[in-house]
């Protein structure tokens, strides 16, 4: 069954949730596992992949975004409309709706910090998983 973890994150700056998803991809990166980011939209999906590039200067993580386009075969892909082209271990997921594919990962990373909205989606994903019998952690950072 999917192991589904909650970060919670003081400030209610967007682009420390997704510099927060970064470095978790960055870990599980090295840790050899396959990542799919899932975004709320094209504009979200484009900042994460700025992100990627820029949250940490001394290190360069491959990733793509997918598209129609490319080959999609990278170890983390960034989407927003679709689910993933093949299986993958870990969903970190930043969209305020959990994906209709997200038991097909091993784990599942949400990532809540003090904005009104991302706290009240959040809860809602919460108790959708919970109510599902999934395993639940929460992390305060």
């Amino acid at each position: 069954m999917t192991n589904i973890s909650f970060y919670i994150l003081k400030g209610d700056i967007e682009h420390d949730r997704q510099v927060y998803a970064c470095r978790l991809a960055s870990k599980a990166y090295y840790q050899g596992q396959n990542i799919y980011i899932h975004t709320e939209n094209s504009q979200q999906a484009e900042q994460l992949n700025q992100t990627l590039w820029s949250f940490r200067p001394d290190s360069f993580i491959p990733h793509s975004l997918i598209d129609s386009q490319s080959e999609n075969d990278a170890q983390i892909l960034i989407g927003h409309d679709s689910p993933p082209p093949r299986l993958m271990d870990l969903l970190i997921n930043l969209a305020p709706e959990q994906p209709l594919f997200f038991s097909q990962f091993d784990r599942v990373a949400e990532f809540i910090n003090d904005h009104n909205d991302v706290k009240t989606a959040g809860r809602k994903r919460y108790q959708f998983y919970k109510h599902r019998g999934y395993e639940l952690n929460t992390h305060n950072i």
